[in-house]
C-alpha cells in the first residue's frame, strides 16, 4: 500500500502546485505544464501497481444493487467530466464538474471496492478532490455562466455514452466486469 501512499501524495501535490505555490509554478511556464502532466503519469502508474498488489482487509464487495448505483454515478461522472470541456448547462449549477466527476468516481468505486486499499487510493483521490474544490472556491471566484448551443449539450451526452462504453470495455477486458 506504500505505492498507493507515493502516488497519492506525488498527484496532490503536482496537482497542488499552482494553488499553493503559483508563483513559483509560473517561473516554470510551459516546462511547468510538463513536470504537472509527468507526475500525473508517475503518480498513476504508482497507484495502479500499488493497488493491483496490495493486500487488505475485506468489509464488503459488489452486490446487484451497488454495482448498478456505482454504474449510474460512473455514467453521471463522465457527463460532468465532458460538460467541463463543453460548458453546457450544468456547468452553471455545478461549479466544479471535474472534480465532482473525480468525487463521483472514487464514491463509486468504494460502494463496490470495500477493501483497505480501496478505502486508501479511492477515499484519498476523494479526499484529494474535495481539498482541491475548498482550495479553488477560496482562490478564484466562479466566473459568470454562458448559455451554449444545444450542439454543445448533445455532443457532451454522446461523449459520455462512448467514454463510458470504452471504460467498461476496459474493465472488461482487465476482468473487472462493471455490470456484474
Amino acid at each position: 500500500m506504500l505505492l498507493i501512499l507515493l502516488g497519492l501524495l506525488l498527484w496532490s501535490g503536482v496537482h497542488f502546485w499552482k494553488r499553493i505555490a503559483p508563483a513559483h509554478r509560473a517561473r516554470f511556464g510551459d516546462k511547468g505544464k510538463a513536470i504537472v502532466a509527468i507526475g500525473s503519469v508517475v503518480a498513476i502508474v504508482l497507484m495502479t501497481v500499488g493497488y493491483r498488489a496490495a493486500e487488505g482487509t475485506f468489509f464488503w464487495g459488489r452486490s446487484p444493487m451497488l454495482t448498478g448505483i456505482n454504474n449510474l454515478l460512473m455514467l453521471f461522472a463522465f457527463y460532468l467530466f465532458a460538460a467541463s470541456g463543453a460548458k453546457t448547462r450544468i456547468t452553471k449549477w455545478v461549479r466544479n464538474p471535474q472534480l465532482t466527476a473525480v468525487k463521483l468516481w472514487a464514491l463509486s468505486h468504494l460502494l463496490v471496492n470495500g477493501d483497505t486499499p480501496s478505502f486508501l487510493l479511492f477515499g484519498g483521490l476523494f479526499a484529494w478532490a474535495l481539498a482541491e474544490v475548498i482550495v479553488l472556491n477560496r482562490v478564484a471566484p466562479p466566473g459568470p455562466y454562458h448559455a451554449v448551443a444545444v450542439k454543445k449539450e448533445i455532443t457532451a451526452l454522446i461523449a459520455t455514452v462512448v467514454v463510458f462504453s470504452l471504460t467498461a470495455a476496459i474493465h472488461i477486458w482487465l476482468g473487472y466486469n462493471p455490470f456484474g
